[in-house]
């Protein structure tokens, strides 16, 4: 398996463990293609990945071009999901990809200048437009929600004093806005990265997709068939538990997340907060 773009997959052996050498997977999460790619060289008898980026699915699709036929690539939001028929295994790896937030601009990033986009595909309404339109408790309920800022009416106060002087455009504008309202200590998180966190979700409904996406999976497994979700925080991982253990259509394989070790977080720091829960279909497809 071959990196590229700097990007490392998350928790590979894992996924390999769960869903190597079976049928069909949909890999609804392809990004830079490394998962895909490992589940290709395992023995998968076809991967059908899908993105909302253009960019990322044009750059994986020629990564993964030496497979042929066996790799088919689609791009589609998770509550699209264009496949028909049965399949033996799902894949998500939640979140932004390295590939994303390594492009300053994409706008994902508290880290480095650029615009303040956030967008996952082209289309829709960018972080700049939620800043600079959206009331005061509206940004606040965003910020307390989707990234759980306990200072959200704090930050989003400071947002609103700072666009009625200047329209907020770029990330290090929103960045040293959050800075300057909660502040931070030295050698701790960047005080942004909650605030970051839930414009990215709220731009790109997230948690909207991820719950409208995972019951049709279920529904198109064969008995048999398997779904792994990677998640990176407690949002994401209340939606994928929630479905896993209300829905009799499945079994879990996880009693508790996997979560990676203590080699693969050294070597790849993204992997720190990744939790992994995976599920098997039981009984007769719908």
């Amino acid at each position: 398996m071959r990196e590229e773009w700097g990007h490392r997959p998350v928790m590979v052996d894992e996924v390999i463990r769960f869903l190597g050498g079976r049928g069909t997977v949909v890999d609804m999460t392809l990004g830079a293609g490394g998962h895909a790619e490992a589940l290709l060289e395992s023995g998968v008898d076809r991967v059908i990945g899908i993105d909302r980026d253009p960019e990322a699915l044009e750059r994986a699709s020629a990564r993964l071009s030496r497979f042929g036929p066996r790799f088919v690539g689609i791009r589609a939001r998770f509550s699209q999901m264009p496949v028909e028929g049965g399949a033996d295994g799902f894949l998500y790896d939640l979140g932004v990809s390295s590939m994303q937030l390594e492009r300053p601009e994409r706008g994902f990033s508290y880290r480095q200048p650029g615009p303040l986009d956030m967008r996952m595909d082209p289309e829709g309404e960018s972080a700049a437009d939620l800043v600079n339109s959206l009331s005061e408790p509206e940004l606040a309920r965003i910020l307390f929600e989707y990234g759980e800022e306990r200072r959200s009416r704090r930050v989003a106060a400071a947002i609103v004093r700072a666009r009625a002087r200047r329209r907020i455009e770029t990330t290090d504008q929103l960045a040293r806005v959050v800075a300057g309202a909660v502040g931070g200590r030295r050698g701790g998180p960047h005080p942004a990265r909650r605030t970051f966190q839930a414009l990215r979700i709220a731009v790109n409904r997230e948690l909207e997709e991820l719950a409208a996406s995972l019951p049709r999976a279920v529904g198109l497994l064969a008995p048999g068939g398997r779904v792994v979700v990677i998640a990176y925080h407690s949002l994401e991982d209340r939606i994928v538990k929630r479905c896993f253990s209300s829905d009799d259509r499945l079994t879990a394989l996880t009693r508790k997340p996997l979560r990676p070790g203590a080699e693969e977080v050294a070597r790849n720091p993204r992997a720190r907060s990744a939790r992994l829960r995976a599920a098997e279909r039981v009984g007769e497809t719908a």
